[in-house]
């Protein structure tokens, strides 16, 4: 990684920015756009309402119809901002849905997605997953020709340089505007009644094109076609550009190729929902191959497989199949907390993990555990649930990530800590399992993980590697630091 001029400062012990991010990744975002089905806006709050998982900071939806955009959007989960009144009043066959957890850009309400705007051609509405590893540097570039940015959200570049463009027609300043474009962006643009979708070249995040009816759905995940009775057609392809019209889909041209894809390991890990396919595959069974590799390279005597609920259930019931140890519910977690809470008034390092899970005493009492969680990358909360085991009667706790050592930050869409922060950049595995007061600690290799889900491949897996497969434009020029984007 190259050496900077200055790094961004680290978020501290005392910081309450670490309620946002205790042992895993964050969610990061999710899209969908609508068109040509009545009611779109409700289309859209199903379509979101799926893809909760994928962002619970802020939410929106822009619809079109003949008297142009129609705009809502706030802070907090989809079922809090849309109450059912308000959605019906965004009226028109074309939306544009987003939900948000802050990546690029601070948590005000000029960041939350749609963003939109209106140039020389018509009402822009733009959601994007992922992240530009050259925003700052192309920020930067339009300020000093005149632009004025409402947002510090890295999405609100690609609106400016659309209507910056020389071309002629709307599909080639799309076109054109993208192509300026590093870094990870799965992205819907509305465009009045028109609507664009872009994969980047290396194809980072997902996004899938449904059908119902005559109409057509994008959006970032198959669950979220599940919930509106679609047909999933396809996925985009990475690079790929496509124009949804009056029924038809037309793919533009597609944007300049990478030598090689390199979709999202972790949407495999952690971010997908079980119950969708990405990348060609059942999200479900990989995790299930995960936990069934890591259960060959790291075999332990037990009594029980428990998973740290919810994200790695399938991880552990692929362990405890392999293993031949029973699967047990041995923890539960709370699924109704806000985003805000009252702490105690004593030091207490316990209370998070306590308000997300709770034992079940009579599953634990006596036996020797394996828990399996899905990564480890700050390792607080790990820390609280194995003394929350222990707690419980467990004699032995035996952690199993179905996942390697989180070692590097991301710069492509997922709020990853520092490298000061991840544990496994400043501890080996004998350390990492005394910290967290372990009786084991095994990991799933890289070569594993890669090999389960090899037919998917090749992958980024730049946060287990430091392998870093797009241009970090930004690193390198000195506006982020190379420990990594703080949190937001």
């Amino acid at each position: 990684m190259p050496n900077l001029p200055r790094e961004l400062p680290v978020v501290t012990a005392d910081d309450d920015r670490l309620d946002r991010f205790d042992d895993g990744p964050r969610d990061e975002c999710g899209v969908v756009g609508i068109s040509g089905i009545d009611l779109a806006s409700e289309q859209a709050f199903l379509a979101m309402y799926a893809l909760q998982h994928r962002g619970q900071e802020a939410a929106g939806i822009v619809t079109f119809d003949d008297n142009g955009p129609h705009v809502l959007k706030g802070e907090g989960l989809v079922g809090d901002v849309f109450a059912t009144w308000s959605v019906r009043k965004l009226t028109g066959r074309t939306a544009v849905g987003h939900v948000r957890y802050s990546t690029a850009g601070g948590n005000d309400l000029d960041n939350i997605q749609p963003i939109t705007a209106r140039y020389a051609r018509g009402h822009i509405a733009l959601a994007h997953n992922g992240n530009l590893t050259n925003h700052y540097d192309l920020r930067k570039r339009l300020v000093d020709e005149g632009a004025i940015f409402r947002s510090s959200a890295d999405s609100e570049t690609l609106i400016h340089l659309i209507a910056k463009s020389r071309h002629e027609t709307i599909d080639a300043q799309v076109d054109d505007a993208l192509t300026h474009l590093d870094g990870a962006f799965s992205i819907v643009i509305s465009i009045d009644d028109t609507i664009y979708a872009a994969r980047d070249p290396r194809g980072f995040r997902p996004l899938v094109l449904g059908k119902k009816g005559t109409g057509h759905i994008v959006c970032s995940e198959t669950c979220a076609l599940d919930i509106l009775e679609a047909e999933y057609v396809r996925d985009l392809a990475p690079g790929e550009v496509i124009k949804i019209q009056d029924g038809v889909v037309t793919s533009l041209r597609s944007l300049p190729a990478a030598e090689h894809p390199a979709p999202c390991i972790f949407e495999l890990v952690y971010f997908a929902r079980p119950d969708s396919r990405i990348w060609g595959q059942s999200v479900d069974a990989a995790r299930r191959v995960f936990g069934k590799r890591l259960a060959a390279e790291h075999p332990v005597e037990a009594d029980a497989v428990i998973a740290v609920p919810d994200s790695a259930n399938s991880a552990a019931l692929g362990y405890a199949e392999e293993s031949g140890i029973p699967f047990e519910l041995g923890m539960l977690r709370h699924h109704y907390i806000g985003r805000t809470f009252i702490k105690p008034s004593q030091a207490d390092r316990d209370f998070g993990a306590r308000m997300k899970y709770n034992p079940v005493q009579h599953v634990l009492q006596g036996k020797r555990v394996i828990v399996v969680d899905d990564s480890l990358v700050r390792g607080t909360t790990s820390r609280s649930l194995v003394r929350m085991l222990r707690r419980a009667g467990a004699t032995e706790v035996h952690l199993r990530i179905g996942s390697p050592p989180v070692k590097w930050p991301c710069f492509y869409g997922i709020d990853m800590p520092t490298r000061k922060e991840l544990i496994a950049s400043n501890m080996d595995v004998p350390e990492i399992a005394a910290q967290l007061g372990v009786d084991s600690l095994g990991y799933l290799s890289l070569k594993g993980m890669i090999d389960a889900v090899a037919d998917g491949g090749p992958y980024c897996d730049a946060c287990f590697s430091g392998n870093y497969p797009a241009p970090l434009v930004d690193v390198e020029k000195g506006f982020v630091s190379a420990e990594g984007p703080t949190a937001c």
